[in-house]
């Protein structure tokens, strides 16, 4: 069974002051993964931050909410978590255990943070794991873009060794042809 991971697509995220990558193509993406998703069953599960600890992303204010242009259905998991990685301390393994869930499409924000910190996470948990190449996002580094800091964990996960549960990563138009139009 698949789900899709859409993680911290947070408004705290998504400011003037904090611009992404492409950030509107980004949604766009990660909005017909979702659809497809729930046509086929599989669990959209949104992993929104509770920075408490840092006094950032409080429960029930502005910078915590979703995104307004992502579609949450009342379906959908929405899971905390308060470290970059999305199964650190929180509901997650517990959810994806219990609804024998052991492939996952991961999309979201920050490439270089919180999908690259679940990604290592849910590899070394032996997840099948399925990057959406173009469907994750993040803001420029001081030595780095962020078109190019995209492209380098792209590649570093296109090269990686996986666990006894494998790695990909594909376009969102090649998991829709491969994987969700069944």
């Amino acid at each position: 069974m698949k789900a899709l991971l859409i993680i911290d697509m947070q408004k705290g995220s998504f400011t003037p002051v904090t611009p992404r990558h492409d950030t509107p193509g980004t949604i766009e993406r990660i909005n017909n993964l979702a659809t497809l998703c729930r046509k086929n069953n599989f669990p959209v599960i949104f992993i929104q931050h509770d920075g408490t600890k840092e006094n950032v992303f409080l429960p029930n204010t502005e910078e915590w909410d979703i995104l307004n242009e992502l579609i949450i259905r009342e379906s959908d998991t929405i899971i905390s978590k308060t470290a970059n990685d999305a199964f650190y301390k929180s509901a997650l393994h517990d959810f994806l255990t219990k609804n024998n869930i052991q492939e996952l499409l991961i999309t979201g924000c920050a490439t270089d943070f919180c999908v690259e910190a679940t990604i290592q996470s849910a590899l070394s948990k032996d997840y099948h794991v399925t990057v959406v190449k173009d469907a994750h996002t993040t803001g420029d580094r001081p030595h780095l873009n962020a078109k190019k800091v995209i492209e380098h964990y792209n590649w570093i996960w296109e090269n990686m060794i996986p666990t006894d549960g494998d790695l990909k990563v594909l376009t969102e138009e090649k998991i829709i042809a491969k994987y969700l139009n069944t």
